[in-house]
């Protein structure tokens, strides 16, 4: 790939696990297969928990030159040192985050329609994460929201697009023809036997692809 050519993401979402070295285990598989960010989301961790797990991930993360965003939760962000934070619709609002962080990470908000993307942009979000795209395990029974709707809010607001919710290598092209930034994904690599296969797939599919994001992911903070 050219030095001229922005480079899709590939972020991983994780879930659960039954501990710290299982958790572990998966992210490095899947950083194997070149996972450029990983999102660490636990809802129902601790504070504790979650910046223990964070501290641990960190150091694997960055073995493999790859980034750590925290889910909901600035402050554990900013005592693990994290480059990023992931943002909910229960999260601090976007403008509160960015006025605490000072600059310091990366923030993100996940959005599930237009309104949503435009107000998180106008909030001072580096990015938003717009989905379910397509029909997913983790939201059964809600329907997707489609490629359409993901098109209409990369062309509207000013700041990357990830896509998220069902993609899979099979229908990466179509998610990447709209112009977005990448793709954020939990089962394509956790719930598949060779998670550093499935990732390495879709990292050569985002590689390989002729279209270009309409606005290329930020650098970390």
């Amino acid at each position: 790939m050219g030095t001229n050519r922005p480079n899709f993401q590939l972020h991983l979402v994780t879930e659960p696990r039954r501990g710290a070295e299982e958790l572990i285990r998966a992210v490095a598989f899947a950083l194997d297969g070149g996972v450029d960010w990983v999102q660490l989301r636990d809802k129902s961790a601790s504070a504790a928990t979650l910046f223990a797990e964070a501290t641990e991930l960190l150091h694997v993360v960055h073995q493999h030159g790859a980034q750590l965003a925290i889910n909901d939760r600035l402050d554990v962000a900013l005592a693990a040192g994290a480059q990023g934070v992931h943002l909910a619709g229960q999260s601090l609002p976007v403008d509160a985050a960015v006025r605490l962080a000072a600059g310091r990470l990366l923030i993100g908000r996940s959005v599930h329609s237009l309104s949503e993307a435009q107000t998180a942009a106008a909030a001072g979000a580096d990015y938003v994460t717009f989905g379910h795209v397509f029909p997913t395990t983790t939201h059964p029974g809600l329907p997707p929201r489609g490629l359409a709707e993901l098109s209409e809010i990369v062309e509207a607001v000013d700041v990357p697009v990830l896509a998220i919710g069902g993609v899979t290598v099979d229908n990466l092209d179509d998610v990447l023809a709209t112009g977005c930034a990448g793709v954020a994904v939990i089962s394509a690599i956790l719930s598949d036997p060779a998670p550093s296969e499935a990732a390495a797939r879709l990292r050569s599919a985002l590689d390989a692809s002729p279209h270009r994001p309409r606005h290329p992911f930020p650098s970390a903070a």
